[in-house]
């Protein structure tokens, strides 16, 4: 019997085996924003994700794979349902316990390499330093575990958690959500938001 949750992990990740191979395969789809994309992930699983964000689907995060699909839907596919509107956030905390509860019961380690990095992710995603320490550390240990020729697409996802990181210990904040989530930008974050990098 196919789990509920299937559907999505094969969207998301495709069918590719090597993590460089899915990486090139997905990437568009995980760091690009078309508006085709946003479309199909609204339509095809716009309703998970209003259950997620509603506290449903619980369920799910008592399997790996179940507790991956969740944290999908309440930390990526937001920020493509609900592109630059303040509710691309809403997903955010759940998300976040959600996956330090799934940490603590190791399933991230019973996760494929390249699915990993999507829980590590949520991590990289708060506007909190010490949870911005430990996704650039989980990223290092990802990286480490890896065979060589894998290490490429891992090394890549360390990078931008240490630029996530570098952001964090700055300003304590993501400057480029204040526009969307109504803050005000201070005159150095403004200069910063001028400069290039700064919006992932």
């Amino acid at each position: 019997m196919t789990a509920p949750w299937q559907p999505l992990l094969e969207w998301w990740f495709g069918s590719a085996e090597a993590p460089n191979d899915v990486a090139a395969d997905r990437e568009k789809l995980w760091f690009g924003k078309h508006d085709s994309q946003d479309l199909e992930a609204r339509e095809r699983f716009g309703d998970w994700v209003e259950q997620a964000l509603a506290g449903g689907l619980t369920d799910w995060a008592q399997r790996p794979e179940g507790w991956l699909a969740l944290v999908l839907l309440l930390d990526q596919l937001p920020r493509m349902i609900f592109r630059d509107t303040p509710k691309s956030f809403s997903g955010d905390l759940r998300a976040q316990a959600l996956v330090a509860q799934g940490i603590a019961a190791d399933f991230d380690r019973q996760l494929k390499p390249i699915q990993r990095v999507f829980i590590y992710l949520v991590f990289e995603h708060c506007e909190n330093l010490a949870v911005q320490n430990e996704a650039v550390s989980r990223f290092i240990a990802l990286v480490d575990e890896q065979p060589e020729g894998d290490r490429a697409v891992f090394a890549d996802n360390l990078d931008y958690a240490e630029r996530h990181q570098k952001v964090i210990a700055r300003f304590g904040r993501f400057p480029h959500r204040n526009g969307v989530l109504g803050r005000e930008s201070t005159a150095e974050e403004i200069e910063f938001l001028n400069g290039p990098g700064s919006r992932f």
